[in-house]
């Protein structure tokens, strides 16, 4: 490991430390996966219980989507049947906090759970704003409160599915404001009106403000790193939802602190099925290939072993055609999905960001080329279909998985990198600020980096906070004070 690694696992924060595998481990660890999160033991218990173990594999106490345990009866309730045997202690935990996760990319570190640790220590501003409460999103969920020059961020939270999740959501929310000592009159909360988060915030009083979720990315980016006036942004992520009502996650971004302009984005695509398009990606690629190659498209999927046994392609032609459950995206994680599939990595997933992950970490060094289309037009379109129909051509001619991985992320990075230049170009601006989850990809991280700085671009990332949702309560927190005190503030 390298030394800012080290310093890293040594640090007082001791976070999770995601590194590249160089020992012969059991693949069932982390199936399919390049890189595993390392810890060094943190605490005297840790130390106790390695005096027997060279090295143990460890998960935190929770089911997926719940918060971890803290009390020992809701430990022994919950993980009944899981756990084989159980470390109690007559001294409570106070305040549930998962471990920070963290890895380093391009010399930079890159948080992307800020957590144990790190939460609730401020983040210093680059000005004094009034109190503002952000709810933050639904996925990754952390709220954060500004107020005089800081930022102050409550523990990971996690996604705001369950009973338990939100139970926890608000119990952050009691331990954020008794920290701060502060109850904001303000509150910031997602553009989405479905969002927990969102309706959590109707019920509370205060003046609330709604802040788009890419936008929210941006400016997130921008107080991290003290950047004033106009940049363009480059927010890559799953999903968030637009002031036209459609799911975004491409989007290439023109941005101050308070408002925004759309100056770019991945050509729209199909999701049939919804949320259920997300947990089978295979769905989505076979809608690509529906829009490449009309009513031979089912043909196409067979070809490439892509639809599920039994599965009646009509079902999907009616779902698209009547608009049945099928929403319009333009989003750059469901298209990673997509290409997983399409290079035969896996059909389904059974958490978010899975095929993504792998089609990150069994991609060759070198791929084929494909196509990168950018329209011209007053709005730059990063259109997939030709780079879904080149990957298509590739695997029925052979082309293995590895080198179409690699082709795929050679050609998003050419695309987006493109689509930055020529808005800075527009827009006479000359930094480029980079958020979403997306950017949690190591390799779409250093290319883009590496292509905007080749073009004499300034470059701006994440050190601190989450470039995932995670981070995402700081922009919704400052882009509303901006916007009621403007530039005065």
């Amino acid at each position: 490991i390298s030394k800012q690694e080290a310093n890293l696992l040594t640090s007082p924060q001791c976070p999770i430390l995601l590194l590249e595998q160089n020992h012969d481990l059991p693949a069932i660890i982390a199936p399919g996966m390049r890189h595993l999160g390392i810890m060094l033991p943190y605490t005297p218990l840790h130390h106790l219980l390695l005096e027997d173990f060279d090295l143990l594999v460890m998960t935190s106490a929770n089911l997926s989507d719940e918060p971890i345990c803290i009390k020992n009866a809701e430990a022994l309730t919950r993980l009944r049947g899981i756990a084989d045997l159980f470390l109690v202690h007559d001294r409570e935990i106070l305040v549930r906090c998962d471990d920070s996760i963290a890895f380093v990319a391009a010399g930079k570190t890159c948080v992307t759970r800020r957590s144990r640790g790190f939460a609730p220590a401020p983040l210093h501003l680059d000005r004094t704003y009034p109190p503002v409460l952000a709810l933050g999103p639904q996925l990754k969920s952390a709220t954060c409160i500004i107020r005089d020059d800081c930022a102050f961020f409550s523990p990971h939270i996690g996604d705001l599915e369950t009973p338990e999740a939100r139970d926890f959501f608000h119990e952050s929310l009691d331990l954020i404001r008794d920290i701060t000592r502060c109850t904001p009159a303000t509150l910031a909360c997602d553009l989405h009106p479905g969002y927990y988060s969102s309706l959590a915030a109707e019920k509370m009083d205060g003046q609330l403000i709604r802040v788009q979720h890419h936008h929210a990315h941006i400016v997130s980016c921008m107080a991290e790193n003290g950047l004033n006036g106009r940049v363009v942004g480059l927010a890559l992520d799953g999903t968030g939802y637009g002031p036209d009502g459609n799911i975004w996650g491409g989007e290439c971004l023109v941005c101050t602190r308070s408002d925004f302009e759309r100056a770019g984005h991945l050509g729209w695509f199909d999701l049939p099925g919804g949320d259920m398009a997300i947990r089978q990606p295979w769905r989505i690629a076979a809608a690509l290939l529906k829009e490449i190659y009309g009513d031979d498209w089912a043909a196409i999927a067979r070809k490439l072993d892509l639809l599920p046994a039994g599965f009646d392609p009509k079902h999907l032609d009616l779902m698209i055609a009547k608009r049945l459950n099928c929403f319009a995206t333009s989003s750059l994680g469901r298209l990673f999905d997509a290409a997983a599939v399409l290079c035969g990595l896996r059909h389904t997933v059974s958490f978010e960001g899975q095929a993504a992950m792998e089609l990150e970490a069994c991609a060759a060094d070198r791929g084929p080329d494909l196509r990168a289309e950018l329209s011209d037009g007053e709005t730059l379109i990063f259109d997939p279909l030709p780079l879904v129909e080149d990957m298509v051509t590739a695997r029925l001619k052979g082309t293995a998985p590895e080198m179409l991985a690699a082709g795929f992320h050679q050609t998003v990075i050419d695309g987006f990198t493109r689509m930055a230049i020529h808005a800075a170009a527009r827009n006479n601006i000359d930094t480029v600020a980079l958020s979403g989850g997306c950017l949690q990809n190591r390799r779409l991280l250093i290319g883009l980096i590496a292509g905007l700085e080749k073009q004499g671009l300034g470059v701006a990332t994440h050190s601190q906070i989450p470039m995932n949702d995670g981070g995402i309560a700081l922009g919704q927190a400052v882009c509303a004070a901006h916007r009621i005190a403007g530039d005065d503030i």
